[in-house]
């Protein structure tokens, strides 16, 4: 039995040609490129424009629609008899045609400035997505980050390369959050831009924030914020926040700590050598949400400016005045001050220094069981 003949792979948003079985008059089914994806970023294949008998037709009707030139029932003009030159030849020329119409499409496309596409990408999530609000803080953020990378605005989009958008970042004379702020546009832009062909890659993947967090000053969420967190623990952004409360780390720290959950601790840390591969145990309460969200997500935290906007998002919707990230460590510190866990534990847990204390600084040695005993003195909101 002859073997199907095998087509060459089309490119990334050509659309695609599916090959539905034998025993079909018209087997191959012709779909235009995708555009709409899941929530966990699967691509939804879109409704077939047409079904056709060869694999050449579907390539040409796909070509006529990446040119703007397809209308509905043109597959029934494609006529290609088994040994009609003519037919190839009329079929070939039609292809060419199409496809230098969307060479010049694509030409068009890829001169679009940054704030062009960032007017696009603006209009296309803020604005044409119902299916969620947006507070007004996230919109200001979004257009604050904008006007933050100014030297970009006139740029080509498709021309921009890694250091251009590093350079940005780099050059900020603006605090951490600012950075974050400006590095999660990025990221959506781009994001944006894969789906739409406006770039050849994402090139903000790999962009960095190389300055320490600077946002040191905090409030702790009060016992009456508190209770209302955990009043809406089953919501996964609330649920990592009060993570964050009952276990002190900086918000960079949870991208890379060890999670053990056999032993139940966190080791870990960043930006000191105090804070470094310090031990932390998973306070009871929070370690069924540490297991959900590594079971989730496989990881405790991906981005930072990520979390840290759907934390501003949903603290609003619940009710709670503006905290940042940090916050919740100073919340850990509180309670620690709060329930009378040992002042040196809470230092230890912190990541704080001893300084000029040479007893706990050389001589203090605590297990894991003592830590765990001081950090469950910690009770739960009533």
């Amino acid at each position: 039995m002859p073997k199907r003949k095998k087509y060459p792979k089309l490119p990334n948003g050509y659309g695609s040609i599916r090959y539905l079985g034998k025993g079909r008059r018209n087997p191959y089914a012709v779909h235009p490129p995708t555009t709409e994806f899941t929530l966990d970023g699967q691509p939804m294949v879109p409704k077939a424009l047409c079904y056709v008998d060869d694999w050449i037709k579907g390539f040409t009707v796909l070509t006529a629609y990446k040119a703007g030139t397809y209308t509905p029932g043109m597959e029934k003009t494609l006529e290609i008899g088994a040994d009609s030159r003519s037919d190839l030849a009329s079929v070939a020329q039609r292809i060419l045609a199409d496809y230098n119409l969307v060479k010049g499409v694509k030409t068009q496309e890829k001169s679009k400035t940054f704030k062009e596409v960032y007017e696009e990408f603006y209009h296309w999530k803020f604005e044409t997505d119902q299916s969620r609000e947006y507070a007004k803080s996230t919109l200001d953020s979004t257009k604050t980050a904008f006007k933050n990378s100014a030297s970009l605005h006139d740029k080509t989009f498709a021309d921009l390369r890694h250091q251009d958008l590093q350079d940005v970042v780099d050059n900020c004379p603006l605090k951490h959050a600012s950075k974050e702020l400006i590095v999660s546009l990025f990221h959506q832009m781009y994001g944006y831009a894969e789906i739409y062909e406006l770039c050849e890659k994402d090139y903000s993947a790999h962009v960095k924030i190389n300055t320490e967090d600077d946002d040191e000053h905090g409030v702790p969420f009060t016992d009456d914020e508190l209770n209302i967190l955990w009043a809406h623990k089953d919501n996964d952004i609330v649920a990592f926040i009060l993570i964050m409360c009952y276990s002190g780390f900086r918000i960079q720290a949870y991208k890379t700590i060890e999670v053990n959950l056999k032993e139940n601790y966190f080791k870990g840390g960043v930006k000191t050598r105090s804070s470094k591969d310090r031990i932390v145990p998973i306070h009871s309460a929070i370690r069924p949400f540490v297991y959900k969200r590594l079971k989730k997500y496989g990881c405790l935290l991906g981005r930072v400016a990520t979390l840290r906007e759907d934390m501003y998002i949903s603290l609003e919707a619940i009710g709670i005045p503006k905290h940042t990230p940090h916050d919740c460590r100073h919340t850990f510190s509180r309670l620690c001050e709060k329930f009378k866990v040992e002042d040196n534990d809470r230092k230890r847990m912190l990541g704080h220094s001893f300084g000029s204390d040479i007893t706990n600084r050389i001589y203090g040695h605590r297990t894991l069981e003592d830590l765990r005993v001081e950090i469950e003195k910690i009770k739960i909101c009533d």
